[in-house]
């Protein structure tokens, strides 16, 4: 049955067809949605005029695709049943994963990225094609083709990752290790293979590195305004670590071994990845990539790679010059270790340095430096810590602007001298490229006044805190003066009515005396909290509590968070006061208390000795029995008329004296204490008492 033809509108079952992704040299791709799902397929389909050549290209491809699992290499999918029909020729449709942000060489055609991506985005480019490739060859498979045509973005949670894609001239290596024929780009090839030589997997490493290369400047390393028929017997010739070759307005070829400005890689990068494009971008086949690790079978230009994705740096932008500090990190290394070195770069001390993240928070100075660099986050661009002067509260410059590329910077000089048109091309891109850095470095200060604004924020809160904290401790000690206050007054009322009684010890009266010196010690404390209630409501009046209006421009973040930083060691010493206030009231109560029982003790004591004396006037010339074991006196008389008195085992104390007074079978107890009467005759005939060194 012959096969309908393929029409551009033609829907296959619940699988609509949206758009043409692409045209590739023996192949169109379609994207195609599901009604009830929405997934989408990146479907390649044969055209019609396919060689028997490219015909294994494409069954080689397909087979090779579904072999293949890995996040950098895009997944091949099951063809849906209702699309197998819609294939031009007898050749299987090839249905992939779509990746919705488009392939890499739409974001290098960008105006903000014609000198080059940010270090962010080169970064993630290294760990994603560096692990794609690194995959293909431990599955003995050549690409061939690695290009930014063949570099597809996808979203993944959140995170762009870098996929490759079209393996139609990838090469088995099962089937030998030196291939001969090959027909694909020939900007990105490497030399043996335009050349028609013999190949192995290092014609990857120079495709890679070339894409680095156009990545990280903005275009490509040998002379990439001529085909590579042209530029191969020019670039030949080049040493063993240049990395770059342009002809200048003279004609004449010049050669680099460094990346070239403008770029936005930061300082500490640019050595390593020269580094690695010099191993990569070698003219020997043999000796690209460097010599094989026999340990771990990689070649030293994955291994160069590997310490580039694991390095530890931070970057740090200097808010009074505008200029951005890079540092590698050693392993544990120490905040204070990393604050000399920023001593070293920017003159600042590090007693005046202050270190904020983008959230205005303050590195923690027992943390290691470390806590500066973000897990998975790699790129000056995309986290920086902002570097303060505490020593200056106003930040007058001199800034340091980016440099002016030297082809600009000619435009600028000689206004009237005419260009080529790719001279011009290349000045056009550089000064877009240096307007755009110019954007993101005041964005960069911005953000770094942001941060020093939410730093004072967080200052004015913990001043709030604080500020509460003692409005509580001295509502508190208010409360304990006037409660203490009101006792002694009533101490004091009460001695007053005491007098009257005949309670007149000397002790009492001295103690009359330390309560007045403590009453005026209190009216002291009370005229202290008074005043700090003033000094509270001083805090009350803080920059943040006052109503700016329309003056809101004469806010200065820094001086208002110095006045801040001034404030809190006056508020830390106000609470000082107040505890040590509220520890002195405490003091004083409980000397009070002391006082009060010593006074009990010495009324108790006066009240027992005239008893006694009593009792020894009233019953003195009667014997008596002492039993010690039940510590009772008997009188041993025949009337049968007794006193017993009962006390406890340590009457020393001045507890209250029990009697009990026996008159034949009744029993009369009294309770004998200082508020009693001394039991008269008339409840007994004879008594006997016990001594008075007995009782006291």
């Amino acid at each position: 049955m012959e096969k309908p033809p393929f029409r551009q509108n033609q829907n296959c079952g619940d699988w609509e067809l949206k758009e043409r992704l692409g045209i590739g040299g023996f192949a169109h791709v379609y994207l195609y949605q599901h009604h009830e799902t929405n997934e989408k397929l990146a479907v390649k389909m044969c055209r019609l005029e396919l060689t028997p050549r490219n015909k294994d290209r494409w069954s080689r491809e397909i087979q090779i695709m579904k072999k293949l699992n890995h996040i950098n290499v895009v997944t091949a999918r099951d063809v849906p049943e209702e699309m197998r029909y819609i294939a031009l020729n007898d050749l299987p449709l090839l249905a992939m994963e779509y990746c919705s942000r488009g392939d890499l060489r739409k974001v290098l055609s960008k105006p903000e990225n014609c000198c080059g991506l940010k270090e962010s985005e080169v970064l993630s480019l290294l760990n994603d094609v560096g692990s794609g490739i690194q995959y293909l060859h431990e599955n003995k498979i050549i690409h061939r083709d690695l290009k930014p045509e063949n570099i597809v973005l996808q979203d993944i949670n959140g995170k762009l990752v870098h996929k490759i894609i079209d393996l139609g001239y990838a090469k088995d290596l099962d089937q030998g290790s030196l291939c001969t024929s090959f027909v694909g780009t020939l900007q990105y090839l490497a030399p043996e293979l335009f050349e028609n030589k013999p190949y192995t997997v290092t014609v990857d490493y120079w495709s890679f590195g070339t894409m680095i290369f156009e990545c990280s400047c903005g275009f490509r390393p040998f002379l990439h305004n001529l085909q590579p028929v042209q530029w191969a017997s020019k670039v030949r010739n080049k040493g063993p670590k240049d990395i770059m070759a342009v002809e200048d307005l003279n004609g004449e070829v010049r050669f680099s071994t460094h990346l070239p400005y403008p770029n936005n890689l930061s300082r500490t990068l640019l050595e390593s990845m020269e580094a690695l494009l010099q191993l990569m971008l070698k003219w020997d086949p043999v000796q690209r990539g460097g010599k094989v690790n026999p340990e771990t079978k990689k070649p030293m230009c994955f291994e160069v790679l590997e310490q580039i994705l694991s390095m530890k740096v931070v970057h740090i932008l200097n808010m009074t010059t505008a200029q951005v500090h890079s540092f590698q990190l050693s392993p544990d290394e120490s905040l204070h270790s990393l604050q000399k070195r920023i001593e070293l770069e920017t003159k600042i001390e590090v007693v005046n340095q202050e270190l904020l993240q983008e959230t205005g928070v303050s590195l923690d100075p027992r943390k290691p430096a470390a806590q500066c660099v973000l897990d998975g986050v790699r790129g000056w661009d995309s986290y920086i810590v902002y570097l303060f002067d505490k020593s200056i509260t106003k930040y007058s410059g001199p800034f340091s602007a980016r440099q002016l590329p030297d082809k600009v910077n000619t435009i600028v000089q000689e206004a009237k001298t005419q260009l080529p048109l790719v001279a011009l091309k290349k000045v056009w891109g550089e000064a877009v490229s240096y307007i755009c850095g110019l954007k993101e470095d005041y964005s960069r200060l911005f953000q770094g006044q942001r941060a020093a604004m939410l730093s004072l924020l967080r200052y004015n809160t913990n001043l709030t805190r604080c500020k509460n904290s003692m409005f509580g401790f001295s509502q508190q000690l208010k409360a304990k003066l006037d409660f203490f206050k009101s006792s002694i007054q009533y101490d004091l009322e009460k001695y007053s009515d005491q007098m009257h009684y005949g309670i007149c010890e000397c002790s009492l009266l001295l103690f009359d005396s330390c309560f007045v010196l403590q009453v005026a010690e209190v009216s002291h404390l009370d005229d202290e909290i008074m005043a700090l209630h003033s000094e509270i409501v001083e805090l009350q009046r803080s920059p943040y509590a006052r109503r700016q209006g329309d003056k809101m421009e004469q806010l200065k973040i820094l001086i208002s968070k110095q006045k801040i930083i001034d404030l809190f060691p006056r508020i830390e010493k106000t609470l000082e006061s107040i505890k040590d206030a509220d520890n002195t009231v405490m003091q004083m109560q409980i000397k009070r208390q002391r006082e009060f029982w010593h006074l009990l003790k010495i009324a108790c004591v006066s009240y027992s000795a005239l008893i006694v004396i009593s009792w020894i006037n009233f019953a003195g010339t009667y014997s008596m029995g002492y039993d010690a074991k039940s510590k009772k006196v008997r009188c041993i008389e025949p009337q049968h008329i007794t006193l017993v008195g009962v006390y406890t085992d340590k009457p020393k104390h001045y507890d209250p004296v029990r009697w009990t007074i026996c008159c034949g079978s009744q029993l009369r107890p009294y309770m004998i204490d200082r508020c009693q009467q001394v039991p008269t005759t008339a409840d007994w005939e004879h008594c006997t008492v016990p001594a008075v060194s007995e009782i006291v």
